[in-house]
């Protein structure tokens, strides 16, 4: 069975192996278990429903909580050849109806439904009359009062999967969750002994960072400017937050769009796609944007304020690198932060023991803020996963160089104030006693008569206050579980204060790394994005970043060494790779590239009879010399445009007449031959950038060539 996997793997997904992890929940689900997974984000879950959807008889339906992850799902899905298909608000009944009917003719794979869909009877008998082989509950986390995303609709969902005649096996699916939440998952959704599969939450991937009391804008600007060129979500607390910093990006001239619950419907999905599509860079979003966005390409998620428990950042910051490529994930701390939080817990309809539940979550979240651990040992300890290495080397704390300071003294200092004051205050009323100070409360407990009074009078007190919470953090002091937390002494703190152990602190600082993308890349996106505009689909859905890195590292230049890249499948080699492989050519050519020391020989990805002894640039120049423009012999081949124009220029290097002109837009000649002459035509991606977006490398390789600019002077 594992081998029939593996040929669906590769045929429609692309891949020759699984992911960790992937192939024991497969096995599972198809030995027709329930089957509980928690996988990181990134991971592959969908492909865990998506590849017995293919082996199963009959119909998979696919519970989903957001429109956008349906729709995204569905077009990936039928770009690589498998059908499926979505209902949900955003349709029409007969929409809705005609997809039904469909689904019963067995057009269709998978279904997607969202959970609200689910209370109509009449919708459930239809359901009731397909042959439903599997039921997969994504974002399963939802069904629990304790995970970070309740949604009521999801506790409905066990009723809809019994009410079947038949019931069918049923998958519940999750990035993050916590001991409890599972237990949560399992029960509510009434899984039949399941088998669990935890995969671990470890996305080695992803650098995080913590920045505690910088200038968040600036840190912003120089960061973007360093990484103008990359992918990347920016989120705040409030919509006050998200419109300031919106506004300051549009001012410095990127490409930043904004998504909160204040906007439209309309405006929403609008600055959604334009995300998506790589429209826009950056999105700056509340907590409202990113479940179930499945933007491949994310480079970088930056937290303006820190959000309110470890899950939700770990989801957030997950959205970083879902490829599997190098992802930043950046959280700004101040402490004001604590208090944005606090307000919403306060101002929520929660019960008290739910809001003190809350109070607890969030002091993990703080904690992390001024941990001097490993930043990703603290992240999967929370998750409770065990055997965890001391230091990750990829976290603003483990690559943090500089030499530690010996705190034990005001570590001293700090616990002592908490034992003499009797563990009876928090943490404000402690550093207010230690700095002396005269204000009401302090002097109407009679705090101003305990030994420790004033013994940090000459400390400032944000210095204070910051090694305070790193005494939290670090587990050397406790904080009650309620709104006003009370501070207490815990068991490593009797170490601390009779000598027996040092404390040393760091403090937090990240260094931003600048990622140099090869030209080869730029142009490979470049065409991603044409094909993109063209089919009406994300780009990330035609290839991730991964895979058009692999290309550049390969340099794939027949259908056999192209379709050897991972993410391509067979509907993508016959789809895209005669484009992708033209580009790739073009580029060796230009730099006098040899593949197996000799000059490359492409085989195409998909020819007709009429073309299998020609080479494909002479079928385009043979379609040229006839008369036809470059756009009619795109519709024609049905390649891309830019695929044309390398053609016509691989053939007027070979000798062939072309007119170089027909690459050259109208009234632009000057402008490209100036900047050519201004940057001294030494590489093409410094012309590129220097010159308006619609000039494309073939403008700038026909005014080379046309002015007699010897083609080795063009390195890239």
């Amino acid at each position: 069975m594992i081998d029939d996997c593996k040929k669906v793997l590769k045929k429609y997904f692309g891949f020759d192996e699984f992911k960790g992890g992937q192939n024991l929940a497969i096995t599972s689900v198809i030995n027709k278990k329930d089957t509980l997974i928690i996988m990181p984000t990134g991971g592959g879950k969908s492909i865990c429903y998506q590849l017995p959807a293919m082996i199963f008889e009959g119909i998979t339906i696919v519970i989903s909580p957001l429109i956008a992850l349906m729709k995204d799902q569905v077009d990936y899905l039928n770009s690589i050849g498998i059908e499926a298909t979505f209902i949900n608000s955003s349709l029409s009944n007969n929409e809705i109806n005609n997809r039904l009917y469909k689904a019963s003719q067995g057009e269709f794979k998978l279904l997607y439904v969202a959970p609200e869909r689910l209370e109509s009877p009449s919708f459930i008998d239809r359901l009731d009359a397909l042959k439903v082989s599997l039921i997969a509950v994504d974002e399963a986390h939802c069904v629990s009062h304790w995970g970070h995303d309740f949604r009521p609709s999801y506790t409905r969902i066990s009723n809809f999967i019994n009410g079947f005649s038949n019931r069918p096996v049923v998958m519940a699916l999750t990035a993050t969750a916590t001991a409890q939440v599972r237990e949560d998952i399992i029960k509510l959704l009434q899984l039949r002994t399941p088998e669990i599969h935890v995969t671990g939450f470890d996305r080695s991937n992803l650098c995080f960072s913590v920045i505690v009391g910088e200038n968040k804008k600036e840190f912003i600007r120089n960061y973007i400017r360093q990484n103008k060129t990359n992918s990347g979500v920016i989120y705040a607390s409030t919509r006050k937050e998200v419109e300031n910093i919106y506004e300051f990006l549009i001012k410095e001239g990127y490409k930043a769009g904004l998504y909160h619950a204040g906007l439209s419907d309309e405006e929403r999905i609008k600055m959604q796609e334009a995300f998506i599509y790589d429209d826009l860079d950056i999105m700056v979003a509340t907590n409202a944007f990113g479940m179930g966005i499945d933007k491949s390409n994310v480079r970088y998620v930056i937290h303006y304020n820190m959000p309110k428990t470890i899950e939700a950042y770990y989801q957030e910051a997950g959205r970083a690198g879902r490829d599997g490529e190098a992802g930043e994930c950046i959280l700004l701390f101040n402490p004001g932060d604590l208090y944005i939080q606090k307000f919403f817990i306060d101002q929520s309809n929660l019960g008290e023991e739910r809001k003190a539940f809350e109070y607890k979550k969030l002091q993990f979240m703080v904690d992390y803020c001024y941990t001097s651990t490993c930043l990703r040992k603290y992240i999967l300890s929370y998750f409770g996963e065990e055997d965890i290495k001391d230091t990750c080397g990829n976290c603003s704390i483990c690559n943090d160089s500089r030499e530690l300071k010996d705190i034990t003294l005001e570590a001293q200092m700090i616990l002592s104030c908490v034992y003499r004051t009797q563990e009876r205050y928090g943490k404000n009323i402690i550093i207010d006693v230690l700095k002396g100070s005269e204000n009401k409360k302090v002097l109407d407990y009679g705090l101003n008569s305990v030994s420790t009074y004033g013994l940090m009078k000459s400390y400032k007190r944000e210095n204070v206050q910051l090694i305070l919470n790193k005494l939290i953090a670090d587990g050397y002091l406790k904080l009650t579980e309620s709104e006003y937390a009370v501070m207490k002494l815990s068991n490593k703190s009797s170490a601390v204060l009779k000598s027996r152990e040092k404390v040393f602190m760091k403090l937090h600082k990240v260094e931003t790394k600048v990622e140099i993308k090869e030209d080869l890349l730029s142009r490979l996106k470049e065409l991603r994005k044409e094909i993109s505009q063209r089919e009406k689909i994300p780009p990330y859905v035609i290839f991730h970043d991964a895979t058009l890195n692999e290309m550049c590292t390969v340099l794939p230049c027949s259908a056999i060494d192209f379709k050897g890249i991972k993410g391509v499948g067979e509907r993508k080699l016959e789809k895209y790779g005669e484009d992708f492989i033209s580009i790739i050519e073009s580029y060796m050519l230009e730099n006098n590239i040899l593949k197996n020391n000799s000059k490359p020989e492409v085989v195409r990805a998909v020819t007709s009879k009429k073309e299998e002894k020609v080479k494909s640039h002479i079928v385009t120049y043979n379609l040229y010399s006839e008369g036809n423009s470059m756009e009619d012999i795109s519709i024609e081949r049905e390649i891309a445009i830019t695929t044309v124009e390398n053609h016509l220029v691989d053939c007027y290097l070979e000798g062939l007449e072309v007119d170089l002109d027909i690459f050259i837009p109208e009234g632009k000649e000057d402008i490209i031959l100036n900047t050519i002459k201004s940057l001294g035509a030494i590489t093409l991606k410094p012309i590129k950038e220097a010159l308006p977006k619609e000039i494309s490398y073939s403008a700038i390789k026909a005014v080379l060539y046309k002015y007699n600019y010897l083609k080795n002077e063009i390195a890239n």
